[in-house]
């Protein structure tokens, strides 16, 4: 039987956040929400996995293991506070913000940088191939020049500018896709090795 290393255990650990990310996707793409008993019942998990589990430097790390409640805490904060804006810009749901502070309760705050430039580079591509697959390139630039402008005169007359949303849609893409090929990526990247500066070393 093989040992029960610190390695094995991170992948176990890793393992469940791939499952409730997939039931996040699953019910993002079926009613276009993310259920608040998923995403509570995932940031209580990350939580206590980081508590009972054999200590190292985060599930993630080159020193696998549990990076205690403070760490479980610093992740869950810095995945709810990246998202945030965007929520408030209406780019984003909800939903997202909290799904990204699930993956933060789990892998701890220098992990959770890495995700969410992964996520934001994760969402342009999927964006595009929505774009690109439904045709409309076209609407898509049109809609980001009007977001563009529609920004511009707002910050002019000292407002907030969000981004609305447009007249004609270039097709919605439920952003827990995106938070998903992130997180994922992420763990292919520290898993295989695969030596990328600009974000393996970019970030602390």
């Amino acid at each position: 039987m093989e040992q029960l290393t610190p390695a094995l255990i991170a992948d176990g650990v890793l393992c469940l956040l791939g499952t409730l990310l997939a039931a996040a996707v699953c019910s993002d793409l079926k009613s276009r929400r993310i259920s608040n008993k998923l995403v509570l019942a995932g940031i209580c998990a990350g939580c206590l996995l980081n508590i009972i589990l054999p200590e190292g430097s985060g599930f993630l790390s080159a020193l696998p293991g549990a990076a205690g409640i403070d760490g479980a805490l610093a992740g869950l904060a810095t995945g709810f506070c990246l998202m945030l804006p965007m929520y408030l810009l209406r780019a984003l749901g909800a939903g997202d913000v909290k799904l990204m502070a699930m993956v933060g309760a789990f892998l701890g705050s220098d992990a959770t940088l890495r995700v969410v430039l992964a996520t934001f580079i994760a969402g342009g591509v999927l964006a595009l191939v929505v774009a690109v697959s439904g045709h409309q390139l076209r609407r898509l630039a049109d809609n980001l020049r009007t977001m563009l402008l529609a920004s511009y005169f707002k910050l002019a007359m000292n407002e907030m500018p969000t981004m609305s949303a447009m007249p004609e849609s270039a097709g919605k893409m439920p952003y827990a896709v995106a938070i998903a090929a992130g997180t994922l990526s992420c763990i292919a990247i520290r898993r295989s090795g695969i030596d990328l500066p600009w974000l393996a070393g970019a970030l602390p």
